[in-house]
């Protein structure tokens, strides 16, 4: 159990979710960002999780995050890049507004946020501090009509080897690369036949790995059941 919280980007649905849930389980401190109120995080606050509101479609919303997030606490145990955007790609005259967003979200915010909150992370009195970054199977395959997300999410796994060398050895840098382990509450399964969808719990144990084990950085763990093998 650490003393210093672990910081959840997009923490509120979802994976991000579940893995504050179980965090807390644990008996960790969570700190977890949102877009947007939402039902679920009464219960997150009154189980004791740290909630910032949080636009990281601009520049300024990332800094403006970023100051709060000093205010809020004086030392990170980690920090879990979560918060995404799954947008396919539009029509040519709005593509141009969809990467920027997409970049903004998925390499802008981590980069900043890694860079003004590594004194945070060095700040933590435990032996291993840990950056992990959420980024996507579909990065080794490419996704036809969502080149913008792909893309924008294989630089999230660029940053990822970028800041294991710059923060090594005190910080460790890694990723997670999740396939479909979850379904929407609309989806029925059938995108996916004979194909098993796991949960999230697939992706909390990969991520408990990474933060109790100090001897991995700068890796990819793909979670996919091997579809990157395909």
């Amino acid at each position: 159990m650490s003393q210093s919280p672990i910081l959840i980007t997009g923490g509120a649905q979802r994976l991000g979710r579940h893995c504050a849930e179980r965090l807390l389980d644990d008996g960790h401190p969570v700190i977890l960002t949102y877009r947007r109120e939402r039902e679920a995080l009464s219960a997150l606050r009154a189980r004791g999780a740290v909630t910032l509101a949080a636009d990281f479609a601009s520049e300024a919303g990332i800094l403006d995050f970023i100051a709060r997030l000093r205010d809020s606490t004086s030392s990170l145990r980690a920090i879990i890049h979560n918060a995404g955007e799954w947008l396919s790609d539009p029509e040519p005259e709005a593509a141009g507004a969809t990467f920027e967003r997409l970049f903004r979200v998925h390499m802008q915010a981590p980069y900043l946020i890694n860079l003004h909150a590594k004194a945070l992370l060095e700040a933590c009195q435990e032996p291993q501090c840990d950056i992990v970054h959420i980024t996507d199977s579909v990065v080794q395959r490419g996704a036809a009509g969502q080149a913008a997300y792909a893309a924008t999410k294989a630089g999230l796994e660029s940053l990822t080897r970028s800041f294991a060398a710059q923060f090594a050895p005190r910080i460790q840098v890694n990723a997670i690369a999740p396939g479909l382990v979850m379904l929407n509450d609309d989806d029925d399964g059938s995108r996916e036949p004979g194909r098993r969808v796991p949960g999230p719990g697939v992706v909390y144990q990969t991520l408990r790995y990474l933060l109790d084990n100090d001897f991995v950085t700068g890796t990819v763990v793909p979670v996919d059941g091997g579809q990157h093998l395909a």
